[in-house]
């Protein structure tokens, strides 16, 4: 009787170390039986199946170093963790490496003690080609609609793990790319509706760099598309460069621009220093939370959101990163205490390499030629300003703010975005490109549509208000693209 019972006890401790239960409902063994063997590698990576990823910078110009680079090291760490390239889509202008300005011609970093992330990255999608229409077609899968560029796209089956990485500057509801027209919140999220009706990807996450970033999910990003994103900033505010000239940690003496981004570089350090078999989604939102909010100091720095389907955060990194036997040593997670870093608010980066390379610049013709782009720029962005507030005044009247102002939280930015697409079309017409800086006023356009105005009625508003500009101090629509 007493043998019974200890059999029994044993029996059922035994059970309990064989199992344990997973987060999604699974059982992993514990302690194999000696007929049992474990399951070898392949099996276990079919069971996942493929990993995927599209990874965009969206923007051009060496002031945007940053962008690429960040782009170029998310490559590698993926490529490191086991992806392949073929598996892996590349989008970005590729005007960077080889720039004259380029101190170390044919690579690019992303930290200041930091090796070259830009061999071997492939040219799937570069110059002109970079746009968002080949964006959606990549994603979609739809080799018919892509245009120029390599011609790969993500060909993704039911069982397979998307990772997108996006890096650029950004408005209110939009996301910019080196070729006009820019990516607009509503095409972007029919795009991921479309693809998941096609039933051709098990889950999605989605990490976004820019301003304002969170307006592009805001209100719309629905829950049952089995994705997950999370933005570097809120719908609201700014998001910020780092490791940049004159701050700390600056990059090396002959650099005079941005490495990379604040959450950019918080996520990919992260990946790097971590074992992300045993790492959770959820665990590296809230170390990137943590750095990008300048550990707490959100005056330089910003609020990282998450949309979109929040079981998945339970899930292991190496579902959508990989894993790179190097780190099976390391923890699965930290929350180091660390002091503020050095950040320039998005916007501003390319003043400050402008900046930078008029102090540096030993030519005096040169240092002229700086100077007035310098000034014209600034002339530009005064010029938006001030038209964006007259046509607000002209609209609304002089006592009011209904440009400016916000909607409740998870209310989308606007209610029509074929009205926020025309109105931008009419505004630049009149008063010249946005341009990346001008991007932060389309929520002021949102709320002309919000509020009803007709487009006949803003083309007389923004004729009256630019209608005396000159238009040799801007870059006019008609040249280099409308944004909407």
């Amino acid at each position: 009787m007493a043998m019974s019972f200890c059999f029994r006890s044993a029996l059922l401790l035994l059970l309990l170390l064989l199992v344990r239960t997973e987060s999604r409902g699974r059982f992993e063994p514990k302690i194999l039986m000696p007929t049992e063997k474990t399951k070898p590698v392949e099996q276990e990576e079919a069971a996942i199946g493929t990993r995927w990823a599209v990874l965009v910078a969206g923007s051009s110009g060496y002031g945007n170093y940053r962008h690429q680079a960040d782009v170029c090291h998310a490559y590698q760490i993926l490529r490191k963790g086991g992806l392949k390239e073929e598996n892996i889509v590349v989008l970005m202008y590729d005007d960077i490496a080889n720039h004259p300005l380029n101190p170390r011609p044919g690579t690019l970093i992303n930290h200041p003690d930091g090796e070259d992330v830009y061999a071997g990255v492939p040219k799937d999608y570069t110059g002109h080609d970079v746009t968002a229409a080949n964006f959606y077609a990549v994603l979609l899968g739809d080799k018919k609609a892509v245009k120029g560029g390599s011609g790969k796209v993500i060909a993704s089956k039911p069982n397979d793990h998307i990772f997108v990485y996006y890096s650029d500057h950004g408005g209110p509801g939009v996301l910019g790319m080196p070729n006009t027209p820019h990516l607009y919140a509503a095409d972007f999220i029919e795009t991921l509706k479309k693809k998941h009706a096609a039933g051709t990807y098990r889950e999605m996450v989605i990490y976004v760099e820019a301003c304002e970033s969170g307006s592009v999910f805001e209100g719309i990003m629905p829950k049952d598309l089995n994705i997950y994103v999370t933005t570097a900033s809120n719908a609201q505010e700014s998001s910020y460069g780092t490791y940049c000239p004159g701050m700390n940690p600056s990059p090396p003496s002959e650099y005079i621009t941005c490495l990379g981004d604040l959450y950019s570089v918080a996520w990919m350090e992260d990946s790097e220093t971590h074992n992300l078999k045993k790492e959770t989604i959820k665990q590296q939102y809230q170390t990137v939370k943590m750095r990008t909010s300048n550990y707490n100091s959100y005056s330089e720095g910003s609020h990282v959101m998450e949309y979109g389907n929040n079981t998945i955060k339970a899930e292991k990194l190496y579902l959508y990163q990989g894993f790179d036997p190097a780190t099976v040593n390391l923890p699965p997670n930290e929350l180091p205490v660390k002091s503020p870093v050095g950040v320039v608010n998005q916007r501003d980066a390319d003043l400050l390499f402008l900046w930078h390379m008029y102090r540096t610049s030993e030519d005096g013709s040169r240092k002229d030629e700086i100077l007035k782009e310098i000034t014209d720029q600034m002339r530009h962005r005064k010029h938006l300003d001030a038209s964006v507030e007259l046509i607000g005044m002209i609209l609304f009247g002089p006592t009011t703010n209904v440009l400016n102002s916000v909607r409740e939280p998870g209310l989308p930015l606007v209610d029509d975005w074929e009205c926020l697409k025309s109105m931008v079309r009419v505004f630049e017409t009149h008063c010249g490109s946005l341009t990346q800086y001008g991007m932060k006023h389309m929520r002021a356009f949102a709320n002309v549509c919000n509020n009803g105005v007709s487009k006949e009625l803003m083309e007389k508003a923004s004729a009256a208000a630019c209608g005396g500009y000159e238009s040799r101090f801007m870059s006019h629509p008609s040249i280099v693209g409308y944004s909407a």
